[in-house]
């Protein structure tokens, strides 16, 4: 397994992530909607993974009714004894309570949510803590003292942002410097093979200032594991058999030409798709840790064969070129500008 700075801190994380999303309740009435693992396999898998190295895991409050993914991993913490291991991770921001202030990133909300979480995941200390997503209803500042707050306390370490744009996110940043508060370490944001629309702007943004990217839904819920092929229904029982709808998004032409060229480096490198997929995020710039997500033992073995791969610069190119995607304006413009058309 290999080792990377958090960002701009001194914290050293694996580069795969293990995320919760999936953990706690198999049933329809989850978060996964049915496609998750109990409380026995959550804990196995948690075991396995830092026994192959992973020693970073990512959870919300929001996954599972009642921070039922937090108190998985809090449950966990009390019956291994591994907390110090591990570098945790965290997010608040979408609604866990009734009226008007139960959901968003004020800061008397986030006083709430980090003592919660804290609770919930049975620990004095988070540290790596994340706003979900951006609140335009509240000032950046207001966002920032309060994390600024609880890092003098103790109550986290770090923190980072989760779904933010570009803009927004330059303007976090300026607002940190211009009040000496500390900024941002981590931006998590969905990219993978399928979805590569950060490489617009948040990948140059995250690579001038520091951040570290971390990707969520690396293998677009499921479909880049190779389960999924073109005018066949999807497997009993997966994830997109249930979010028609997602697979609906999926099925592009450029998606079934992305997953030939991953059948095609996976069996040249005898890996699993999976492993490929997140391993291509592995070696993009300024990919710190990639978040993978597992409800059984047999899935996270497939994506920890990641941790023992690497891609050959043709590969890597090949990978590109079938995935490649529209800049746009200005982005395309600019590109050929660059290169001197």
């Amino acid at each position: 397994m290999e080792y990377r700075p958090l960002g701009r801190s001194g914290l050293k994380v694996s580069t795969l992530c293990l995320g919760t999303m999936t953990f706690g309740d198999p049933d329809a009435t989850s978060f996964m909607h049915g496609a998750g693992c109990d409380w026995e396999t959550s804990h196995a898998i948690l075991d396995a993974a830092l026994a192959a190295g992973v020693n970073f895991i990512d959870t919300a409050d929001v996954y599972g009714q009642d921070g039922l993914a937090e108190r998985v991993v809090g449950a966990w913490f009390a019956r291994s004894g591994r907390r110090d291991e591990v570098v945790l991770a965290t997010k608040f921001r979408f609604r866990m309570g009734k009226g008007p202030n139960g959901n968003g990133a004020s800061r008397g909300r986030m006083v709430r949510c980090v003592e919660d979480s804290l609770r919930r995941l049975q620990t004095d200390r988070i540290d790596l803590y994340q706003i979900h997503a951006q609140d335009l209803d509240v000032p950046e500042d207001e966002t920032l003292r309060a994390f600024d707050d609880l890092q003098r306390q103790g109550k986290i370490l770090h923190f980072g942002c989760s779904n933010y744009a570009a803009y927004r996110l330059v303007e976090s940043l300026y607002t940190s410097d211009r009040l000496r508060l500390d900024k941002y370490v981590t931006l998590q944001a969905q990219y993978s093979l399928a979805v590569r629309d950060v490489e617009r702007e948040l990948v140059p943004l995250c690579r001038r200032h520091g951040l570290g990217l971390l990707p969520w839904s690396p293998l677009e819920a499921g479909f880049l594991t190779g389960k999924f092929r073109k005018d066949q229904p999807p497997p009993p029982g997966s994830r997109l058999e249930r979010w028609k709808e997602r697979l609906a998004q999926s099925d592009t032409p450029r998606n079934w030409r992305t997953l030939a060229e991953l059948d095609a480096v996976a069996a040249e490198t005898g890996a699993s798709l999976a492993a490929v997929a997140l391993r291509w995020l592995v070696q993009k710039p300024a990919v710190t840790s990639v978040i993978y997500g597992a409800r059984t033992l047999a899935q996270q073995a497939e994506c920890l064969q990641a941790a023992g791969l690497v891609l050959t610069a043709g590969q890597m190119e090949r990978l590109d070129t079938a995935s490649a995607f529209e800049l746009g304006y200005p982005y395309e413009f600019l590109r050929r500008v660059q290169k001197g058309w």
